[in-house]
């Protein structure tokens, strides 16, 4: 048979395969999710999140410098309290855990870079993510204490800030609070494409968390939704997000292509805890090849467009990286 066009011409050896790859990753892309508790000597595994743990802010550095060693060198930290309130009140203490954590992070590891998830939920009494209004979460009121929280991050060290509650303004009201401030250049990255998603389970066991009555389904976005992630998208970056994120990835690779194409920021995907968790639990029962799974899944992600990736199998990625099998 006469055949022109025979694309396995481009197949047919691992050096021609590495050479024409279209979609190529770095672990300088790579982020990696932290959770800090109070208390001393704490290493406690999360039940629902095989291999991930809690830290207390004395215990933190051994795992910062597991990560440095692997070559991840961005980390996102979520910080859980021994008390909550109301008002969340916890979340923008001086003394808080995650700014407490940021204080020992940067003294022991200054090269690494600190992103901060700024939200209210670990830190309320209801578990909502913002201050209640009878049985409403009141979105002005909860932008004032989203501003105050993200201040006292960057003044605690965060290099960065990334807003998760998805109330209406909150880039905004935290851009307008750190320009005033003098944090002119701590960049947002903004959760502005979050679904309201069942994926979600393992991390509100990990960081305690689930609301205490009703769901977060009139902030976070209806799953059914492709042009109103669009306009949360567009928005934000009006508002003065430097970065936006869709959360979670594996389900919405479709809104991670559309946000990249339609936008001139970098975008970020959450590879969220139910995904790692389904993986683990696959893995466990021998039914999936592990390191696969967790290569196609960081693939999937960036050729559909994402640029930074935040997984829980950041060590993993990194590792095959250096190894030749992903990149």
């Amino acid at each position: 048979m006469e055949l022109i066009q025979r694309p396995r011409r481009l197949r047919g050896s691992d050096a021609m395969r590495r050479m024409v790859r279209e979609t190529r990753m770095d672990k300088s892309s790579l982020i990696y999710p932290l959770f800090v508790k109070e208390g001393t000597g704490i290493q406690e595994e999360i039940p629902s999140m095989e291999g991930q743990y809690r830290y207390s802010v004395d215990r933190l550095p051994y795992e910062l410098e597991r990560l440095q060693r692997a070559g991840v060198g961005s980390i996102m930290l979520f910080g859980i309290p021994d008390k909550k309130d109301e008002i969340g009140s916890g979340a923008y203490a001086e003394d808080g855990i995650v700014q407490r954590a940021l204080r020992e992070a940067k003294r022991e590891f200054p090269d690494l870079y600190y992103i901060t998830d700024v939200c209210m939920c670990e830190y309320t009494s209801h578990g909502h993510c913002g201050v209640l209004c009878g049985h409403d979460v009141d979105n002005d009121e909860t932008l004032k204490l989203l501003a105050k929280t993200a201040l006292s991050h960057v003044k605690a060290g965060a290099d960065m800030v990334a807003p998760s509650d998805m109330m209406d303004g909150r880039v905004r009201a935290i851009r307008e609070c750190l320009d005033q401030k003098g944090y002119v250049n701590t960049p947002i990255m903004s959760y502005a494409v979050k679904y309201a998603s069942a994926f979600y389970g393992p991390f509100r066991d990990a960081a305690g968390s689930a609301p205490s009555f009703g769901d977060r389904k009139s902030y976070q976005m209806d799953f059914h939704n492709r042009r109103e992630g669009m306009k949360e998208a567009l928005m934000d970056i009006e508002e003065g997000a430097d970065i936006i994120m869709v959360k979670p990835a594996l389900s919405y690779l479709d809104m991670i292509s559309e946000v990249s194409k339609a936008t001139n920021v970098p975008v970020a995907a959450y590879s969220v805890s139910g995904e790692y968790a389904m993986v683990k639990a696959a893995a466990k029962m021998g039914w999936i090849d592990e390191e696969r799974i967790i290569c196609e899944m960081a693939v999937g992600a960036y050729r559909a467009g994402t640029q930074i990736y935040i997984t829980y199998f950041a060590k993993e990625l990194a590792k095959f990286m250096d190894e030749g099998r992903i990149g």
